[in-house]
């Protein structure tokens, strides 16, 4: 019988770099993660994100959280895919480290995002998960570049991507969501600094240990002749 991480690659990958794990979500996890984010990520008053999946007001967070990793799963393709790796740090689940990408085979190229739960955050999490995420990248999957971007008052979101190794690319403006405190819902320009981050330059954290990444390749469209 075929089992889900056989039937979905994603969902046997486990990437294990010191106290950091990053491993595919199942839907047990997914739920946990779901009411972690719930807990909150940010203060009320800002909102990093272009998309204000955070914002809680319609009383179906939970639900739309799942609905989310779900349409990841069922439209994940080699022309366009986003793998979204649950992070625990000592055995603790903190939050989530995706990479997304389009025409992967051609670009080797795809933009790294994250999130850390409120009471994770100012550890030093968000930088040992991105140096596993960007590690996993170039060395088994292929990568020939990896890029990020944060606007310009998310400032510890900035200081990961340095830290990591990444260069400042531009910078430009954009629409975003207006926080959860303001007035009436909306958007406002904000400033985007875009960074990226070649093999060369990743500052590497604790060595890695993977398992499952060689179906994971082959569902991406690598080795696909194996």
């Amino acid at each position: 019988m075929t089992t889900l991480a056989e039937a979905y690659p994603v969902l046997g990958l486990r990437v294990t770099a010191g106290p950091i794990e990053l491993s595919g979500a199942d839907d047990a996890t997914l739920i946990a993660l779901a009411d972690l984010a719930f807990e909150g990520i940010h203060e009320p008053d800002a909102m990093p994100f272009l998309q204000p999946w955070t914002l809680r007001a319609d009383g179906d967070f939970q639900r739309n959280f799942l609905q989310y990793h779900w349409g990841v799963r069922a439209g994940f393709s080699p022309a366009a895919w986003s793998l979204e790796l649950a992070v625990r740090f000592e055995g603790e689940l903190v939050g989530m480290q995706g990479v997304a990408t389009n025409d992967f085979l051609l670009t080797r190229t795809g933009e790294t995002g994250s999130w850390l739960g409120r009471r994770h955050q100012g550890r030093g999490i968000g930088t040992l998960m991105r140096q596993a995420m960007c590690a996993l990248l170039f060395d088994h999957l292929d990568f020939a570049e990896v890029t990020s971007a944060a606007f310009s008052d998310n400032p510890a979101s900035q200081a990961v991507s340095r830290k990591v190794g990444y260069r400042a690319n531009g910078a430009n403006r954009k629409p975003r969501p207006l926080p959860a405190t303001a007035p009436e819902p909306g958007q406002e320009a904000a400033t985007e600094q875009r960074f990226v981050l070649s093999p060369s330059g990743l500052v590497r954290g604790p060595d890695l240990s993977v398992e499952g990444v060689e179906p994971l390749r082959r569902l991406i469209g690598l080795d696909a002749g194996d």
